[in-house]
């Protein structure tokens, strides 16, 4: 790390910024490989000032790492110190309420005040594997309710009460809704809870969902007043050449995904417009409208864009970047860009 990165304070983000770490496994290296770079990657985020670290779960996906999630969030909460960690997210209907209250409780216990849990309602997978997992297919209807079990897990234990997670109980981990549309947009307004928009890859209805959020936000014992997130893709290089180039992995992969194919990361290439069709091209600018990608300069202008656009209060980066140093070296430009110094 650059001397002055190192030494550089970490509370003068002009906006905070968080991680969302898929524990990417690139072509030629192996899932192992994908969680020492997570680790890695925590450790690095913590040092430079980024506000959380989470990981989502995402099943049968080759390019993926992270689906047994909360095993995931306790192997980077103990290799880091003091950076929040947490998952972004557990897809809930994919689970007991009571099962994921014993899991994240278990993770407060021994990592307190540093866990964050996220929760959607997707499954975070195709249907058939969602079949393999054993989830119900209306079992997404019952989200709301799975939420607020989940809340009356982790809440103070009442009288007579006959089920308790423990540990979990008392321990009020926060909660986040995660969302691609106004649905979930309007449910954490209404339980009071903080809200994450995966803009990264859903950013249609982006403006829309923050809107209903702060409109019809209730202040909780969580919250007072309304908390929002969202993502962005950020490849920032020393270059804008270079960075543009990185950004040629996920490209690909959207693209690949158009065409059903799985895999791997792919590595970057030098010429993305020989690799996809029209269309294939137009939908993944589609889904990656929210990207910032280049040197230095064009990242801040680019995250100072995103701020203004939709006023939220924290920016999860999303970095998939094929080469561990080179994402590394990402986030490090991408904290630089966002301090005072990085006028």
């Amino acid at each position: 790390m650059p001397p002055s990165l190192a030494a550089w304070v970490t509370s003068e983000l002009l906006i905070p910024l968080s991680v969302l770490d898929l524990a990417p496994i690139s072509l030629g290296s192996t899932a192992s490989d994908a969680l020492r770079n997570s680790l890695d990657l925590a450790r690095l985020a913590e040092r430079l000032g980024y506000r959380r670290h989470w990981v989502a779960e995402h099943h049968n996906m080759q390019g993926i790492a992270s689906a047994a999630t909360a095993v995931v969030v306790g192997y980077l909460a103990a290799g880091t110190s003091t950076i929040r960690v947490g998952a972004g997210g557990i897809m809930l209907p994919n689970h007991s309420p009571l099962v994921i209250a014993e899991q994240f409780g278990t993770l407060e216990a021994l990592y307190p005040g540093r866990i964050d849990l996220g929760l959607g309602r997707a499954p975070g997978t195709d249907q058939l594997t969602a079949r393999a997992l054993r989830r119900d297919p209306m079992s997404a209807n019952e989200f709301p309710r799975d939420v607020q079990d989940l809340q009356y897990f982790f809440g103070p234990v009442q009288p007579g009460q006959a089920i308790r997670a423990v540990p979990g109980a008392g321990l009020e981990v926060p909660l986040w809704i995660l969302g691609s549309s106004t649905f979930g947009a309007r449910l954490a307004a209404a339980l009071g809870l903080p809200y994450a928009f995966a803009s990264h890859f859903a950013p249609t209805d982006l403006l829309a969902a923050l809107d209903v959020y702060r409109l019809e936000f209730r202040p909780s014992e969580q919250l007072a007043a309304p908390y929002a997130m969202a993502g962005l893709n950020v490849f920032a290089a020393d270059t804008d050449e270079e960075a543009r180039r990185l950004f040629t992995t996920p490209q690909q992969s959207w693209a690949n995904r158009l065409r059903g194919l799985s895999g791997p990361y792919p590595p970057p290439i030098d010429d993305i417009e020989a690799y996809w069709s029209p269309a294939e091209k137009a939908q993944s600018f589609a889904m990656l409208t929210h990207s910032v990608v280049g040197s230095p300069a064009t990242v801040r202008a680019g995250v100072e864009r995103f701020v203004e656009l939709t006023g939220v209060d924290e920016v999860m980066a999303v970095s998939a970047i094929f080469d561990h140093e080179a994402r590394l070296r990402s986030y490090e430009i991408l904290a630089e860009a966002v301090s005072p110094a990085g006028n």
